[in-house]
């Protein structure tokens, strides 16, 4: 491990039942950046091929999962391990969020530590035995009337925490896109809009124009438009003022044939 090098924590899970879960497991896993999947005594052995079915092309932390016959074997090389469980326990231990466990292994990780999230399995949880194993509960606020979660969804929820630890920004944007239009082109804009609003009768009564147009270019101004996008709007208003014009020439053409004859 390199001095600026942080090994992610590993996720143990103890007694896994279905192979299902372990591969959205695993999926949730590489979605957050962790890759050390360790497993206590999964029901039905392993490997499973439906694990990787599961895990939709999360190979990486299946093909290198280890498997052990008790926690004890599974934590024995980690320095911090936090267990995860929504059920009260006798044993005097601090009981914290997904988000101040992430902190802590965060920063056991910087020190060079190595560290874990102990998982139960999903019909009865962890024993109190390997609770006893660990330095800390970790328990997500769920609404009470419903605390049971799925095993992934469990797991996503505290690598996401830990994700956000190492990489609290948003990602990168997909494409990025052309930069704003200078205030030139959108005063034209203004300009432009503004002119056909007078002439349709828009501002009205005049005495609040001078506000209604600030707000008009303030609501423009927060959609920071790209100048292809004033040229669209501009054509926009261009094509409505036209068709206002070819409607009052259409009323006018027939109030001129409803007309009588001059006299001569």
């Amino acid at each position: 491990m390199t001095a600026n090098s942080v090994v992610a924590p590993s996720i143990i899970l103890s007694a896994p039942q279905l192979a299902e879960n372990i591969g959205a497991a695993a999926r949730v896993m590489a979605n957050f950046g962790l890759s050390d999947l360790r497993l206590v005594n999964p029901r039905d052995g392993w490997p499973q091929d439906r694990a990787w079915a599961s895990a939709s092309g999360a190979d990486w932390p299946l093909d290198e999962a280890q498997v052990f016959d008790d926690v004890a074997g599974a934590v024995g090389d980690l320095q911090l391990v936090f267990a995860t469980t929504a059920r009260p326990r006798e044993l005097q231990l601090p009981v914290i969020t997904p988000r101040e466990a992430a902190a802590r292994l965060a920063e056991a990780a910087a020190e060079g530590m190595r560290t874990g999230l102990l998982f139960g399995g999903e019909r009865a949880g962890l024993e109190t035995s390997d609770v006893a194993l660990c330095q800390a509960v970790v328990t997500v606020p769920v609404d009470p009337r419903f605390h049971s979660l799925n095993l992934a969804q469990a797991v996503a929820l505290n690598a996401y925490e830990w994700r956000m630890t190492q990489a609290a920004g948003p990602p990168p944007k997909f494409r990025e896109g052309p930069p704003p239009a200078d205030q030139a082109a959108m005063m034209g804009l203004y300009g432009h809009l503004e002119t056909e609003l007078d002439a349709a009768g828009f501002f009205h009564p005049p005495e609040k124009r001078p506000s209604m147009i600030q707000n008009l270019r303030s609501a423009l101004g927060r959609a920071q438009f790209s100048d292809q996008e004033v040229r669209t709007f501009r054509g926009v208003v261009t094509a409505l003022s036209r068709g206002r014009g070819r409607v009052l020439e259409k009323l006018a053409r027939q109030k001129s044939d409803a007309a009588p004859p001059a006299e001569t």
